[in-house]
């Protein structure tokens, strides 16, 4: 199998038979490049599930608004258009993390976590957004399950006797990464730049372009969260941090440290809460 065919089959996605009946559904609204605030408000709103959903993650300790949203149209004042398309996302997918990939939901929730926190340390506009990046960053391996599970799978199993990285060995079989995946599929969907390029380079990092720090602050996140052995995403192994990331981001040990503590009651805690009643 070469990339050109793998990029052919996941640009059909939506066609998938895979592919619940609300994740179409929020494809349909999300990738329309002129959706408004209130369509969106519309839409979560309509949909009691969904509303839960995101209700509970923007009051979970991931965003730092514990028990202050109310309401779909409060989050999508405070998250702001994009973050909110983002977090549609994130939020339809977990069913799918879960039943296809148990613990990747928990790593990336934890990403999401760090994301937030390093940015809002580098005090870079729209943590929140950020932070998103975050929560999708595996969004590949998810759009991996759906269209190769059986084939994915295989090379999940792979990564120990192999002792390489995951993404290593998407590219030695697919000929394309999961990050390289979910990059394309967040360009199909038409999400901004600032998030499409830290998922794209979250393991590449100096190939960003416009949104290099933000990029940099996802790689870092994932790797703090693979340190940290919160779910599973894959790998067995943690990667070495870019240095390019490491010089852009100018942290010292100790700040590390410190983020680490900081972290670390909501990763405890949103896993509770998320998990509790699903």
């Amino acid at each position: 199998m070469n990339a050109q065919e793998v990029v052919a089959k996941i640009e059909k996605i939506e066609s998938l038979p895979t592919i619940p009946p609300i994740l179409k559904k929020i494809l349909s609204v999300i990738e329309d490049p002129k959706v408004s605030l209130q369509k969106i408000t519309d839409f979560v709103s309509s949909d009691p599930t969904l509303t839960a959903r995101i209700l509970k993650m923007v009051n979970s300790p991931v965003y730092g608004f514990p028990g202050r949203i109310s309401s779909v149209s409060h989050a999508m004042v405070i998250l702001g258009l994009n973050a909110v398309k983002g977090l549609l996302l994130g939020v339809s997918v977990f069913e799918i993390m879960q039943k296809s990939m148990i613990g990747l939901w928990e790593h990336s929730l934890s990403a999401a976590i760090f994301a937030r926190i390093i940015a809002m340390k580098k005090e870079l506009q729209s943590p929140e957004e950020i932070s998103i990046g975050g929560l999708l960053h595996d969004i590949g391996k998810v759009i991996y399950i759906m269209a190769f599970k059986d084939e994915y799978m295989k090379l999940i199993e792979s990564v120990e006797s192999e002792e390489n990285f995951l993404y290593e060995i998407e590219k030695q079989y697919f000929g394309i990464t999961h990050a390289e995946v979910g990059g394309i599929i967040a360009k199909k969907w038409n999400f901004p730049l600032k998030l499409v390029e830290p998922i794209m380079y979250h393991h590449r990092p100096q190939l960003a372009e416009k949104f290099q720090k933000e990029t940099a602050v996802v790689h870092l996140s994932n790797i703090l969260a693979l340190a940290r052995g919160v779910g599973y995403s894959g790998e067995i192994f943690v990667p070495s941090v870019n240095p390019f990331a490491w010089e852009i981001l100018n942290f010292k040990a100790e700040e590390i440290s410190e983020i680490f503590k900081e972290a670390e009651e909501p990763i405890t805690t949103s896993g509770e809460i998320f998990l509790s009643d699903e």
